[in-house]
């Protein structure tokens, strides 16, 4: 039999062209063994003892997770009040400021010797000391003997603490429940005694009439306003006015000055 060309006229392959040396068997056996250690990677026994301690931390931390999932949807409810409750305390707290011993909104509460309660307020509060606060349109709500409202208002005010006194000055005003409203420069309050007085002119008014006067002491426990004269008094019944300049009013004394 001839071995001739092939019929297409290619060459024919030859064994020597897939002829491998010794080294490059090696190098490829060695290539092959690299990329199988690649795709399986041996466990040695530090790695099988951490994925055993992962393993039982799942098991505990799992279940303790879904219990505190389950606790809080419990506990919402109440959660959601005291957070309703917090932000009402900071919308309160927004209106409070203190810098450099100054305040705004301030709030002053305690009782007289009669456990009655009586409140102060101020636009803005400063401390000078420790028992001296400076205060800027304060207003001092107290109750009278009957247990009536009384409130005293001024632009300006002097607060101490410890002794409970209240130095008021400029546009001094007096609400009582009554219908009584008193006006004047400045007045002095006792809040422990529920003591008002001032040695300025003051005018006041209400259901009995007007009256102007050069002094007063309003005494709340005791039921007492006595003005200082000389006054006048203009009654809203004309036949109970008295003469210019001497005044007669119920429930009202008039003293001269002391020379």
């Amino acid at each position: 039999m001839s071995s001739g060309p092939p019929p297409n006229g290619d060459t024919p392959p030859r064994r020597e062209d897939f002829a491998r040396s010794a080294d490059q068997v090696a190098r490829q056996r060695s290539l092959l063994h690299q990329d199988t250690s690649r795709l399986r990677r041996v466990l040695r026994p530090g790695d099988i003892a951490r994925r055993q301690r992962l393993v039982r931390w799942a098991k505990w931390a799992l279940p303790a997770a879904a219990l505190l999932l389950l606790g809080s949807i419990a506990l919402w409810p109440a959660l959601d009040r005291l957070i309703n409750m917090q932000r009402g305390a900071l919308r309160e707290m927004e209106n409070l400021h203190v810098t450099s011993g100054n305040m705004l909104g301030a709030v002053y509460r305690g009782l007289d010797e009669h456990d009655r309660p009586f409140m102060i307020t101020a636009d803005q509060a400063q401390q000078i000391s420790q028992d001296r606060i400076n205060l800027t349109r304060p207003a001092a709500d107290t109750l009278t003997q009957g247990g009536d409202w009384m409130m005293v208002s001024a632009v300006q005010g002097v607060y101490l603490q410890h002794e409970q006194l209240l130095d008021l000055t400029q546009d001094v005003a007096l609400y009582r429940e009554d219908g009584v409203i008193l006006t004047g420069v400045t007045a002095d309050m006792d809040l422990r005694q529920g003591i008002i007085a001032s040695d300025q002119w003051v005018h006041a008014e209400g259901p009995f009439g007007m009256l102007d006067a050069q002094g007063v002491l309003l005494s709340q426990h005791e039921g007492i306003a006595q003005f200082r004269g000389p006054g006048r008094l203009i009654l809203n019944d004309d036949a109970h006015a008295g003469p210019a300049g001497h005044p007669s009013a119920p429930h009202a004394s008039q003293t001269e000055p002391s020379r």
